[in-house]
């Protein structure tokens, strides 16, 4: 799938290098492509699919409105293999690499959330922790029962007080002979109900330590294993969600996964490499929307034309196009950074994962507003998908936590470096000629990104896009001066409190991924027009100057706001009506 992964150990990942103001063009480009071998493979696994899920289509709106998928129905997905997607050959699996099966995602998402939801938490994150670290044993106990979907499997981190704040969790796992005694209680569990595999974590430090966290495979066959009842969610109804019981379960220590100790680094893991399944689902959810949106545009008839005429309602189905290109062209540049070996890809997937899940909740949006009164009743699936999107914003890291995360992983490694410099300057009047030399490449640094003339040494501009993209590039590039200047500024102006800035975070995280975003969209449309020639890739061209526009005018807008806004009165409000617990006025 093209390019080799970087063997540098010093590899830098797009949007930290992008943060020092670097274009790191490489790595984006050419775009990347799906191999002719695993395009035919795909091709039959997605008409698989349909062929499957097709015939239910009138049964997914009474699963939802029941609550449950049938048992029938799940051994459907045995059957098919939809439990075996990622689990490699040798045990029986189909060894999907992050590509595809993130596409396959893709498709079970355009029938029913409940569906890819039941199967994504299966391999996304339920299974994958014994993908990443288990050893050749666990590997030879579990996964073949887990490829024929004898085993399900559900990922065990959250709690009653614990949602994204890993670290404070309460269950906790005593070391006695050979096995581990685990007690607790988990929150939430997607196939809480149907899973005879957990992948489960434990405090295993002293009550007063955060984070000395320990992974383990439990089975629902282990004594002190129970579940609760079924629950009652606002969306994706049918997936089986519930708490999850553990009363003085005897661990083997063999089933340990990862290091004692090391749980947190383990689900992290774990969290980053599963939400390309995210990203999948919602470029599916985005696209059976526009088909929908499109052929009700055209059958409704009112003022005597088809409101598809009507320019409203064009610009609602033009933004739902460029909304799914975008996230599309993300989600498949982060899975292509997974597949070629990269190892950090954690700011760019956490990216994909808060575009898209914010892309499809738009798109489902107005895609029922495009349906009018058919939208909201239950008889049309608009109201169930619209349900369905909305804990795409919550699960898997929140999107507020994630902003908070792609922020300050990125002003962590500028700040690294501002303290090399610091500490670098130490005795620079005692050897004049070191101390000249570290402060002219800084300067150096600084001088590029405030007259945008590039430094000799730095990636400053684009040198592989074709000609007639030069304006979009020039675009990028002055934009990505903007962002490194403004990660400079916050740093200087908070320091070490940043971590408490929220709203400058905020700004510089919808900053990172408007242009993550906009530059994979970019590569995409390079790469094809290089492919096809320019003229037959004039509706991509027209999608990139849209993004263009909308990236522009927001980036420009955040980052106008980091000295001159009005978040001091914002949370003067908000501190007014935490302390009255209500809405002060009344015109009564």
């Amino acid at each position: 799938m093209g390019r080799m992964p970087p063997t540098d150990e010093k590899f830098t990942p797009f949007m930290t290098a992008l943060c020092f103001g670097r274009i790191e063009e490489d790595l984006i480009l050419p775009y990347p492509k799906t191999e002719p071998k695993d395009v035919e493979l795909l091709k039959n696994v997605l008409a698989s699919v349909d062929q499957l899920l097709k015939p239910h289509e009138k049964d997914f709106r009474a699963w939802d409105r029941a609550g449950e998928l049938p048992s029938s129905f799940i051994e459907e997905l045995r059957q098919f293999g939809l439990f075996s997607l990622i689990i490699p050959e040798q045990f029986g699996g189909m060894g999907m690499n992050a590509t595809a099966y993130s596409r396959t995602l893709q498709q079970i998402s355009r029938h029913d959330g409940s569906v890819a939801v039941t199967v994504g938490a299966h391999s996304s994150i339920g299974l994958r922790g014994l993908l990443l670290f288990g050893t050749d044993e666990q590997k030879k106990q579990y996964f073949e029962k887990l490829a024929t979907g004898e085993m399900i499997a559900a990922f065990c981190l959250t709690e009653p007080g614990s949602g994204s704040d890993a670290a404070s969790i309460k269950t906790t796992a005593v070391r006695e002979g050979d096995h581990w005694v685990l007690n607790g209680n988990k929150l939430w569990i997607t196939n809480g109900g149907i899973a005879q595999f957990f992948t489960v974590f434990a405090k295993t430090g002293s009550a007063t330590e955060r984070g000395n966290m320990t992974a383990f495979i439990v089975t629902r066959d282990m004594p002190g294993v129970s579940v609760g009842p079924h629950e009652d969610k606002m969306g994706l109804r049918a997936s089986s969600t519930t708490t999850v019981h553990f009363d003085n379960v005897k661990v083997p220590a063999g089933n340990v996964l990862g290091e004692v100790g090391k749980g947190f680094k383990v689900a992290m893991n774990i969290l980053n490499s599963g939400r390309g399944g995210i990203g999948g689902g919602a470029v599916g959810g985005m696209k059976a929307a526009i088909e929908r949106s499109t052929r009700q545009a055209k059958d409704r008839v009112q003022f005597g034309k088809p409101i598809a005429e009507f320019g409203l309602i064009k610009q609602k189905i033009g933004h739902m196009v460029v909304d799914c290109y975008a996230t599309e062209s993300a989600v498949n540049m982060v899975n292509h950074f997974i597949d070629t070996g990269i190892k950090d890809y954690a700011v760019e997937g956490a990216i994909t994962k808060v575009f898209g899940s914010e892309a499809l909740w738009r798109t489902c949006d107005e895609a029922l507003q495009i349906a009018g009164g058919n939208g909201f009743m239950c008889e049309f699936p608009y109201e169930r998908v619209l349900r369905d999107a909305r804990i795409n914003r919550i699960f898997e890291g929140t999107n507020d936590i994630l902003r908070l995360f792609i922020a300050l992983t990125a002003m962590n490694e500028v700040g690294a470096s501002l303290k090399e410099l610091a500490s670098s300057l130490k005795g620079i009047f005692d050897s004049p000629i070191k101390g000249f030399g570290v402060l002219s490449d800084y300067a150096r640094r600084r001088a590029a990104l405030a007259t945008g003339i590039p430094a000799v040494a730095e990636k400053t501009a684009f040198t592989k896009l074709p000609s007639v993209l030069k304006p979009k590039a020039e675009l990028f590039e002055d934009l990505t001066r903007k962002l490194a200047s403004a990660v400079d500024r916050i740093l200087r102006k908070h320091g070490k409190d940043i971590i408490g800035k929220q709203f400058a975070s905020k700004r510089l995280a919808d900053a990172m991924i408007d242009l993550f975003v906009f530059a994979c969209t970019l590569s995409r449309v390079a790469t094809a027009m290089e492919a096809q020639g320019a003229t037959k890739v004039t509706k991509e061209m027209e999608i990139l100057e849209v993004l263009s526009g909308q990236v522009r005018r927001r980036v420009t807008g955040n980052f106008s706001k980091i000295d001159d806004n009005d978040d001091e009165l914002i949370k003067s409000l908000a501190d007014h009506a935490l302390d009255a617990e209500r809405y002060s006025w009344d015109n009564v």
